[in-house]
């Protein structure tokens, strides 16, 4: 995923914040004025963050009052990490929107800064927001800046702070919290309503379910009893209604089924259905031409279940459901999904058979309702589920569950979909060393392309453009075969660009490399390092500027670090060149889709269609929305506009390009991108695994995909070994030459 590490880690940091006060306290102190002596900060704030940061009280620079809050690193190495001071209050209001103010002053800031409001609830993160889109930056004095996020039903925690993520100083101070536009001093406070699923605490110790419980059931009753676990959650009234802890059902339910056989087993579940309560008549559904997918439930009846089985699960189906449910909603404007109430179970013992399992319905069925793209999953989903029961009743220690998981998620093929955030366990089994070279796929061939450290790289012989052909022993078509399945992605240019980045990670201080230099082969043994040793970014280093020439007629533009506001300038400065670059082998730093798209059109044109799910129907996918780039502009850009993508083009900058490519004259050169578009969905597992899937659909108006094909370039053109080994970017002379030759 090539959104900011800062964005990520921040949403990650949920893990440590249930231990903080959650007392609503009688006054806020947002201006740093309750300092007690001693401490190193001010009262209530505490510290986000890398240590590397120093975060100060100033007396001496400051908007009012006696101190502000000086934010800057403490050396000039600062290459990957932040500094962040934060504030936690209890979200004990009822409102729509949450609104964070606050004054700041920077001094030779060189990375994207910003305030920071985000909104918890039990499940992790609802809404959130850090600016780093804005991409503010440079040198300025006190202004007042703003940023507002949606304020869900069931936030429990906001967090409010400032970011520094790389050289400079920020001074913040004097901030406001706003609930619908009032200050949240005035707003009154809610306690929140506990329903009977959050009084159930039963299992919070263990699932008390066996190994032994498990293999005495059958894996194809455990199969299904997952669908019909699922297909509870999501369509039975009473469990939306927030009647019913549903996974402490399950361990409910696991040993009464244990001893049951055929028609006993079958009638212990109709009865566990009827007993959930009393269900009234729906309306039969209605669909129309634009459905995408239709809700998979002819497993009802297809998989041999009794009569009255299957009349209990038929009676769930046709129930009378309304749009509010305690495990799902869709979020406000987007209709993404948010999953709700998902109990992130992060001190479970990874030997505990019943979590394992939980974990593997949760999953299963979250995208089996809520995923925009199952139908484009490989074969029949319900057979992923059946496969993997063994798996996780095996899985009986925390690198197998991780490693499972990672293999299940892999399998929806959607490059937002991983496990996110700092894994140590994944981390010492990918290695926790790092060798100074950086690598890229050029075909099925490793290239090395680039140094995490130029210095420690010269000590390894090897250049830009050699081809690793082994790792200790192991040849490299090997070990991507091996590796395949643990790097969750849209498509197989996507999963090699993941593997190529831990291609030559290591737990050792060396790596043994074969290689090819020229017509040379070659071997040698790298140092590896540890991270602090190393810049890690996933990305190389962006120009120094957004807006360029690559000559005289030819404007270039980098959304990787755009600053928006100047946009309008540039383009009426551009406004006779033959032709307009934009390179979006790269994640925009603004949303700038139709900030750009106004001076690219000559009229308002459509470019995209979404689709979303449904509560009322769970596992149905339609059309909803169709959008559109542009404005009536006669004055519009007229030169030929081209367009580079590549596999690090994703989501966002797929997005982007989509919209500027209906432009008149635009054509799209490069390679096949990651595949995955849509706003994301995030959600917790049991064990503390944090993961995200693409929560919309998102379609061509003429209902062409982009999931797992990615853009799909007029004119494909990829990198050489030569060319890397030459230092040229040969997408982009293409795109100078493709200019050249129609003007």
């Amino acid at each position: 995923m090539e959104k900011i590490f800062l964005t990520a880690a921040l949403l990650f940091l949920y893990s440590s914040l249930f231990s903080q006060d959650t007392t609503t306290p009688t006054e806020f102190n947002f201006d740093f004025e309750k300092l007690v002596s001693g401490e190193e900060l001010p009262t209530d704030w505490f510290r986000w963050g890398s240590e590397q940061f120093e975060l100060i009280p100033d007396s001496t620079t400051k908007h009012s009052g006696n101190v502000s809050m000086l934010i800057q690193p403490k050396s000039e190495d600062i290459e990957s990490s932040f500094g962040c001071i934060a504030y936690k209050i209890p979200a004990q209001y009822k409102a729509k929107n949450i609104e964070l103010r606050a004054y700041m002053k920077f001094e030779d800031v060189d990375k994207p800064i910003g305030l920071m409001i985000r909104v918890d609830g039990k499940s992790g993160v609802l809404s959130f927001d850090n600016m780093q889109k804005r991409g503010i930056k440079g040198t300025s004095d006190w202004n007042q800046y703003a940023v507002k996020v949606s304020y869900p039903d069931h936030a429990q925690n906001i967090f409010i702070g400032a970011i520094l993520s790389g050289k400079g100083k920020l001074w913040v101070d004097d901030f406001e919290v706003l609930l619908d536009g009032k200050d949240i001093r005035e707003a009154k406070i809610v306690e929140p309503e506990l329903l009977k699923a959050d009084k159930d605490l039963e299992f919070d110790k263990g699932s008390n379910i066996t190994l032994n419980n498990l293999k005495d059931q059958e894996e194809t009753r455990l199969y299904n009893l997952g669908l019909i676990w699922g297909f509870l959650k999501y369509y039975h009234p009473a469990v939306a209604a927030g009647e019913y802890n549903w996974d402490y059902e399950l361990f409910r339910i696991l040993p009464e089924l244990a001893d049951l056989k055929g028609e006993e087993w079958d009638a212990r579940l109709q009865s566990w259905i009827t007993n959930l309560g009393e269900l009234k008549e729906g309306k039969e559904p209605e669909y129309n031409d634009e459905v995408i997918i239709y809700p998979d439930l002819d497993w009802i009846e297809n998989s041999g279940f009794s009569s009255d089985l299957v009349a209990a699960l038929q009676k769930v189906k046709t129930a009378k459901r309304t749009g509010k449910h305690y495990y799902i909603e869709l979020a406000r404007s987007i209709q993404n999904p948010v999953f709700l109430n998902e109990n992130r179970y992060k001190e479970m013992s990874f030997s505990d058979a019943g979590f394992r399992l939980l974990a593997l319905y949760k999953y299963w069925n979250m995208i089996q309702y809520f995923f925009p793209y199952k139908h484009l999953i490989e074969g029949d989903w319900k057979l992923v589920l059946a496969e993997s029961v063994p798996k996780f009743i095996e899985a009986d220690n925390e690198l197998a569950y991780k490693l499972n998981m990672l293999e299940l998620i892999g399998k929806i093929h959607d490059t937002h979909a991983n496990i996110w955030g700092a894994d140590s366990t994944l981390t010492a089994f990918k290695g926790e060393r790092y060798a100074p070279l950086k690598t890229r796929f050029i075909g099925d061939k490793a290239v090395v392309t680039g140094f995490y450290n130029e210095e420690l790289a010269k000590e390894t012989g090897l250049k830009i453009g050699d081809i690793i052909t082994a790792v200790d022993g192991k040849p490299v078509d090997a070990l991507i075969k091996e590796k395949l399945k643990y790097y969750p992605a849209s498509n197989y240019v996507t999963k090699l660009r993941g593997i190529s980045r831990d291609l030559l990670r290591s737990n050792t201080e060396t790596i043994a490399v074969e290689y090819t230099s020229g017509q040379n082969a070659k071997s040698a043994t790298l140092k590896t390092y540890l991270p602090e040793k190393l810049d890690l970014r996933l990305t190389d280093a962006k120009p120094d500027t957004c807006f360029s020439y690559l000559e005289p007629d030819i404007a270039y533009i980098y959304p990787g670090n755009i600053d928006a506001k100047h946009i309008s300038d540039f383009m009426e400065e551009i406004q006779d060149t033959k032709g307009l670059v934009i390179d979006l082998r790269c994640y925009p730093s603004n949303f700038i889709v139709f900030t750009l798209g106004r001076h690219l059109m000559p009229e308002k044109t459509e470019f995209v269609k979404f689709t979303h799910g449904s509560i009322e129907q769970p596992g149905l996918f339609s059309i909803q929305k169709h959008i559109s780039v542009g404005i009536k502009n006669k004055d519009y850009y007229k030169g030929k506009i081209v367009i580079l993508i590549d596999e690090t083009t994703q989501s966002q900058a797929e997005y982007t390009t989509m919209a500027y490519r209906v432009a008149p004259n635009a054509t799209v050169i490069g390679s096949q991108t990651a595949g995955a578009d849509g706003n994301v969905s995030p959600f917790y597992l049991p064990g503390g695994v944090y993961s995200l899937i693409s929560g919309i659909g998102v379609y061509y108006p003429d209902g062409t995909e982009t999931q797992r094909i990615g853009i799909v370039p007029d004119i494909e053109v990829k990198p050489t070994i030569q060319g890397i080994r030459d230092n040229r970017d040969e997408v982009l002379e293409s795109a100078i030459n493709l200019i050249q030759e129609n003007n």
